[in-house]
């Protein structure tokens, strides 16, 4: 969560004491490599491409290889073909004569690889999403990505949590705007 808040708001000032924190506290590279190029997606280019910077010298430091890190196609997670079929036609029924690319690259590329990617494990990769989305103020997202994070396995009051630990670091603003959407989102599991 926190090295997602840290790249969404391209801090880099703090990702290398985290990144090491982290490492220390047994994430793999990988999963760091994962989230990273998770969030060029969520929190744009640019603020991965600064993460990246950081991490290439934290692992040069920690003398990390390239053997330690995810290969840039791999062998992908099973597709859930129901339920991805049911999110792609509601998609392009609601946005295909808008952005009919990016309709199509949300599919393609998101949806059939990125989030398929075997090295940060799905409830992982919906956690760093969420807690992008919260970091960078993209409230109009949360209520997919948090569903999708329970679907995944994260618990509603691990869901809390995140709220209240992104509080530190996207700051309380970003935090109490995200909280009438989660517990919208609670609300609506509950019944």
């Amino acid at each position: 969560m926190t090295i997602a808040a840290l790249i969404a708001r391209n801090q880099t000032i703090e990702m290398p004491n985290y990144f090491n924190l982290a490492l220390d506290n047994g994430v793999k590279p990988r999963e760091i490599s994962e989230i990273i190029t998770h969030l060029a997606f969520y929190s744009g280019w640019a603020n991965a491409l600064s993460a990246a910077a950081v991490a290439r010298d934290v692992f040069a430091q920690r003398k990390i290889g390239a053997d330690q890190l995810p290969p840039a196609s791999p062998k992908l997670l099973r597709l859930d073909k129901e339920g991805e079929e049911k999110r792609a036609t509601a998609v392009e029924q609601q946005f295909g004569k808008v952005a009919p690319g990016l309709v199509q690259n949300t599919t393609d590329v998101l949806f059939r690889d990125l989030w398929l990617r075997p090295d940060l494990a799905p409830r992982d990769r919906s956690l760093v999403t969420v807690s992008a989305l919260i970091a960078s103020g993209q409230f109009a997202q949360i209520t997919y990505h948090l569903n999708r994070a329970i679907d995944n396995g994260l618990t509603l009051e691990q869901a809390g949590e995140v709220v209240t630990q992104l509080a530190f670091y996207a700051g309380w603003p970003n935090a109490f705007s995200a909280l009438p959407v989660v517990k919208d989102v609670f609300e609506k599991r509950a019944n």
